[in-house]
């Protein structure tokens, strides 16, 4: 039987180990363990890679080093985790939205999302409309106008609003227009509280033309854009981050 490793050289070994490979070594042995453990040796590595979490140790000094670089260690790969597989499609979604104004019909469009033209990469649709008209907005004016956009889960089991609000829209002197609508998405869980945004805004944009038919002078809406904003950098939230939002509604709804 081979004489085990002498507990100096242990020490003096640890020295010299990264992280990881301490760690594998607490493993070979109890001796190994108590050696790799030591708090001299844990505290230069836990001041280096989590500072924050060192100074723990001043108030509880029973804490050991090697259990605070855990912790961060463990923080950081919870907080860069790949986040799962939705468990959402885009085919089992379907679009509501409405635009109204008083004195004029709805513009009404409900389209399986799938089928609306779009960007593979980023959550966000844009729907040629093309045939609705909102007369009575003349140029030079402004007309309060209402948004709902809806988004219902497949066989009507589930649906969450979007967007439901009342906007200024105004014609000018340009032929075409669009005008741009956002407003921010509830925080996702039920546990969250209703002062705490998600961070995240629904975003719609109504592109129209002036249009002059028989005596009267008013809007027509070419096209519908929909989508999902981050509000850090304004920038469209990938298809994925779209669909596991809506998942916490579309499949988990609160129960509250």
């Amino acid at each position: 039987m081979e004489n085990p490793t002498p507990w100096e050289a242990l020490l003096l070994v640890s020295h010299y180990l990264d992280p990881k490979s301490l760690a594998i070594a607490a493993c070979v042995s109890k001796s190994w363990s108590l050696a790799m453990s030591q708090d001299h040796v844990w505290q230069p590595l836990c001041s280096s890679y989590y500072p924050s979490l060192s100074n723990l140790k001043i108030p509880n000094p029973s804490v050991p080093y090697h259990r605070l670089f855990a912790l961060g260690f463990t923080a950081s790969k919870r907080r860069f985790k790949t986040p799962s597989k939705p468990r959402l499609s885009l085919d089992s979604l379907i679009f509501a939205i409405e635009l109204s104004t008083c004195g004029a019909p709805a513009v009404i469009i409900t389209e399986p999302a799938v089928n609306i033209q779009g960007n593979d990469q980023v959550f966000k649709f844009d729907v040629d409309v093309n045939r609705d008209f909102f007369p009575g907005i003349f140029e030079g004016s402004q007309q309060e106008i209402n948004i709902r956009w809806n988004v219902v889960l497949k066989g009507w089991e589930a649906a969450f609003s979007m967007m439901d609000c009342k906007c200024k829209l105004s014609s000018c002197t340009t032929a075409a227009v669009a005008g741009w609508f956002s407003e921010e998405l509830p925080s996702p869980g039920c546990c969250s509280g209703g002062d705490m945004g998600s961070g995240i805004v629904a975003d719609v944009k109504v592109g129209y033309c002036r249009k002059r038919w028989e005596s009267k002078k008013g809007l027509k809406v070419e096209k519908v854009s929909v989508g999902m904003l981050r509000c850090v950098d304004w920038r469209y939230v990938s298809v994925d981050d779209g669909l596991r939002y809506l998942q916490h509604f579309l499949l988990l709804p609160c129960s509250n």
